[in-house]
């Protein structure tokens, strides 16, 4: 099974991901569509700062931000485009972003 084919069945399963982009963005949803490098989540968040415990973007999917992080709120749908990765998040990270209060 080749990547795009993974990537249908991540939609047809609604999981949710990490997604960077082109310019740095880190975002945090449910995938719900792929297309041409643009996706479309719902009950999207980004990170604006993560810190060093979280170990990189690959650590916001393994376990999710830690209270150290700056992570924004939540918006019902949100499209990324020019996207550079996607990341399946684990049922922790899962539960860490969601659970991510913003920290001034």
């Amino acid at each position: 099974m080749g990547a795009r084919e993974r990537m249908v069945t991540a939609v047809s399963n609604q999981k949710y991901v990490v997604v960077t982009t082109e310019y740095k963005g880190v975002f945090f949803g449910l995938l719900v569509g792929i297309r041409d490098g643009t996706a479309t989540l719902e009950k999207a968040r980004n990170c604006l700062y993560w810190s060093q415990d979280v170990r990189g973007v690959f650590g916001l999917a393994a376990t999710g931000p830690t209270p150290s992080c700056r992570i924004g709120p939540e918006v019902p749908s949100l499209i990324v485009m020019k996207m550079t990765s996607l990341a399946e998040a684990t049922p922790d990270a899962v539960k860490a972003w969601q659970a991510a209060p913003w920290r001034v």
